[in-house]
């Protein structure tokens, strides 16, 4: 255990990088970590190197693993498959296909223009954006492994229930025309060389890289300022653990925005340490990655407004839930 919290503390919280930092910081630009400008730089620095490199590295080994589940492969593991195994394999497929809620609905397009279940498509649908392994790795540098795992399993039950109930309310009439009558082509299987697939591991990285900077560096500046800049008190009155409210609003402030988890990591992480609940900071989480306001006008364009109704408020429902869950059982993480 000793070696494992070992590999953990450099590995992954990279403890070497923070007392870097904390030099630069200190014996460079001659600040004491104790003020806030001295802090909230320390932050700032410290997490923008730390995610760039967790995310090159895990986008790179998660892409390898992804270049064998192109959506071909992953449309016909699904194809012969039906009711909760399906929606579970889909699911779980969903965490080794990380996309993000915009472009998941091209993947869900062709899913359903294949003639798969429309709840086994809406199962993976949920958990590609919300669910995949550099978000759980991740949230084990930034916590621990325990709320990591807890995360995941959370997010993969609430893709299968999510699922399962959206393909029991029989509402595949509400999806548009255009979709069903587009069949998708039966094309053979390219087989990749291990060069092929170091190239695509190696595009992955620098597309998501580019995709992601800017929400990273925004995210970052502010969890700084939340950290250092934003008084506590304040903090607690408006999304304090104590208050029921709490959750709710976390889940719908986090919808209007759209962000990678890798984003908003920094400020989950000030925000647990400003006090606010671990179900809030996780409920503002999912909502930003599975019900951006982007990928829901996207997703109107393909589904009528019954069924996204339906896909929303399970979702969000689900998440509140999710959240009062953690924030009742926090102790048990913390």
């Amino acid at each position: 255990m000793e070696i494992f919290q070992w590999l953990n503390d450099q590995l992954l919280r990279m403890e070497w990088l923070a007392y870097l930092v904390q030099l630069l910081v200190e014996e460079v630009f001659g600040l004491s970590m104790s003020s806030r400008l001295g802090g909230s730089l320390h932050f700032f620095i410290y997490d923008v190197i730390k995610i760039f490199i967790l995310l090159s590295v895990l986008i790179f080994s998660i892409s390898w693993v992804q270049s064998y589940f192109p959506p071909e492969r992953t449309r016909k593991i699904l194809g012969g498959m039906r009711g909760l195994r399906a929606n579970l394999v889909g699911a779980l497929l969903g965490t080794v296909t990380p996309f993000c809620s915009c472009s998941s609905i091209p993947l869900f397009i062709g899913f359903t223009s294949s003639g798969l279940p429309l709840g086994v498509t809406f199962s993976f649908l949920i958990s590609s954006p919300l669910v995949d392994l550099a978000s759980m790795i991740l949230l084990a540098g930034v916590f621990n492994w325990s709320i990591a795992i807890a995360y995941v399993v959370v997010g993969i039950v609430l893709a299968v229930l999510g699922g399962t109930l959206i393909g029991r309310a029989r509402m595949e009439g509400y999806v548009e025309s255009f979709v069903t009558q587009h069949k998708a082509l039966d094309l053979p299987q390219e087989q990749l060389s291990p060069g092929d697939r170091m190239r695509y591991a190696r595009e992955q990285v620098a597309e998501i890289i580019q995709r992601v900077w800017l929400y990273i560096l925004i995210g970052v500046g502010i969890g700084a300022a939340i950290h250092n800049w934003i008084p506590q008190d304040l903090i607690s009155a408006l999304i304090g653990r104590d208050n029921w409210w709490s959750v709710p609003l976390a889940a719908l402030l986090g919808v209007p925005m759209y962000a990678d988890i890798f984003g908003t990591l920094p400020i989950a992480e000030a925000l647990v340490g400003k006090g606010v609940g671990l179900g809030t900071v996780l409920a503002f989480m999912m909502a930003v990655t599975a019900l951006s306001l982007p990928s829901l006008i996207m997703l109107k364009k393909v589904v009528k407004a019954p069924l996204l109704a339906l896909f929303f408020a399970i979702v969000v429902i689900g998440i509140m839930l999710i959240g009062y869950l953690f924030n009742s059982f926090a102790y048990l993480f913390l």
